[in-house]
């Protein structure tokens, strides 16, 4: 099982969770390049009730393609963003891969809203790549 521990910037979010990872993978949705400052965002989803949390979050209510809300939650001493939850997956928590203290376990296996993708980029691998949002 990898080890998920991790934090902001400042140091004053940290979070762990003893949980295999729900799912990993990129998002290239144009609000999670936004939030992310790059051409995509890579989480690790892990069930909500698994992660343990020192220190406060402040949450950015965003609305998601399926009209529900999308909560990114960060930082308010160094703006990082730690994790997103979203209503559409109920229970789940997105854990920003930057955030780990080890990320190199991470092998993301699929791609979300390639249909917005930056044209310029070209990832290696045999992740599974849809659109928008799998059904």
């Amino acid at each position: 099982m990898p080890k998920i521990v991790g934090g902001c910037l400042c140091g004053k979010v940290r979070y762990s969770a003893d949980v295999e990872p729900v799912f990993t993978g990129l998002c290239h949705c144009h609000n999670c390049q936004k939030e992310s400052g790059s051409a995509f965002a890579i989480v690790v989803g892990i069930p909500k009730s698994a992660v343990s949390l020192l220190g406060e979050l402040k949450t950015y209510a965003d609305k998601g393609d399926s009209g529900k809300p999308m909560y990114r939650r960060f930082c308010p001493e160094c703006g990082s963003t730690i994790m997103d939850e979203a209503e559409a997956l109920p229970g789940i928590l997105m854990i920003q891969v930057g955030t780990l203290d080890d990320a190199s376990w991470v092998r993301p296996t699929t791609q979300i809203y390639c249909d917005s993708a930056q044209p310029w980029l070209q990832l290696a691998g045999q992740m599974k790549r849809f659109p928008k949002m799998p059904q």
